[in-house]
């Protein structure tokens, strides 16, 4: 056969191996950014009581309304650099809808180390999967519809939580979140490294909202056991 013989419409396997390095180092910096507004977006909401004022109903149809708004942008722009904007102010506006909770953890005597011990165990999470996903060599992507019923699951049970407030249904849904989300992060970096997602934009979007979700349902499990002591 021809040593020369070319693959994914006409590109080398080492022209597909490196586009898939790429798309994964583009991630990996992405997702370091986001971090940043999402931070800053956090510090605001606590600085300034914005989200905390709102009561929990409308707090939660303006984090639907602006999540579904930002992702449905960010589809929109994603082959261009409009995206990694878009992508950023998206990061920034969920950060300032997790300041409500981070404020409520911080009112605690340990609150700033529930939250540092929230996002050592988020960070480990990620680490874990990241590694996870270069030693498997199976396809997951299989993996993808039972996740996305899960996520709908779980947003099903913390939407109705909003109404009914029950301490023993947000520990199940807090719990839920994180082996779903890290199963995500799992699923999501395999497909990068698989070559089965290539726009990294996409790629960092899922991964974040993941991550997101992970930190936010690891603070959550803290902060109700460090009110419990």
């Amino acid at each position: 056969m021809n040593e020369n013989i070319q693959t994914h419409y006409g590109r080398s396997p080492a022209a597909v191996g490196a586009g898939r390095n790429e798309v994964l180092r583009n991630t990996y910096w992405l997702l370091a950014l986001s971090m940043v507004p999402t931070v800053l977006g956090a510090w605001l909401g606590v600085a300034t009581g914005l989200t905390a004022a709102l009561s929990p109903g409308i707090g939660m149809v303006l984090f639907m309304g602006g999540a579904f708004g930002f992702m449905f942008a960010i589809e929109k722009t994603k082959h261009s650099a409009a995206g990694v904007f878009v992508l950023l102010a998206f990061t920034f506006f969920m950060g300032l809808m997790l300041s409500r909770l981070v404020g409520s953890v911080l009112g605690l005597s340990n609150g700033a180390e529930l939250i540092m011990t929230a996002f050592a165990g988020t960070g480990a999470v990620f680490l874990g999967m990241a590694s996870l996903s270069s030693v498997i060599k199976r396809d997951l992507s299989a993996m993808g519809k039972w996740l996305f019923i899960g996520a709908l699951l779980v947003l099903v049970a913390g939407i109705a939580n909003v109404f009914v407030q029950s301490s023993a249904l947000m520990v199940t849904v807090a719990v839920l979140m994180v082996g779903v989300f890290t199963a995500f992060i799992l699923h999501d970096l395999k497909r990068v490294k698989d070559g089965l997602e290539t726009n990294y934009i996409t790629a960092t979007l899922g991964i974040y909202l993941s991550l997101f979700n992970v930190f936010q349902a690891l603070l959550a499990l803290l902060g109700m056991g460090g009110r419990d002591e």
